[in-house]
């Protein structure tokens, strides 16, 4: 003689559709709304813009390099060709190259440590003992020195450079 059992459905348990039960289907949507709620919550963590920000307030990546730089000279100073040496932040020389573009050099020459002086038609020269560089890459053009004055990354937003 066989025993046999049976076992009484809850009505949770109850079959819908194909085969699967009522508890089962719910944990499955809890589960996968969940999982879409992470998911939502992780993208929206990562992302570089507030979704809440109006566009007229979010800022470029340009200004907000700016913002934490320190401004050392306006557009309107750098002359074509030519060049300024900010001494204010330890020695810097600003040049533009051509029309817009701007670069930043240490204003210490690598020959025997003097400041630069000037900047004309891109040359940046050192009163010392006559040393030459470029003023588009800081390469020496004429000696003594023998190595190139070290760049130092600049961004421009709006009328202002500052070194970052």
């Amino acid at each position: 003689m066989a025993l046999e059992t049976s076992r009484h459905q809850t009505a949770d348990e109850a079959e819908i559709g194909g085969g699967s039960s009522r508890r089962a289907v719910l944990r499955v949507a809890g589960v996968g709304g969940a999982t879409v709620a992470v998911g939502l919550a992780a993208a929206a963590c990562g992302t570089a813009w507030s979704l809440n920000t109006p566009i007229a307030d979010q800022t470029s990546s340009d200004d907000q390099a700016a913002a934490n730089g320190i401004p050392v000279a306006e557009t309107s100073e750098i002359p074509l060709q030519g060049g300024k040496v900010v001494a204010d932040d330890g020695g810097t020389v600003i040049t533009q190259p051509s029309a817009g573009t701007y670069n930043a050099f240490t204003a210490i020459c690598t020959h025997q440590g003097c400041t630069v002086a000037s900047v004309s038609d891109n040359q940046i020269m050192c009163p010392c003992h006559g040393s030459i560089f470029s003023a588009m890459d800081g390469s020496v053009i004429q000696g003594p020195a023998n190595a190139s004055l070290a760049a130092k990354p600049v961004v421009v937003s709006g009328d202002q450079i500052y070194l970052t």
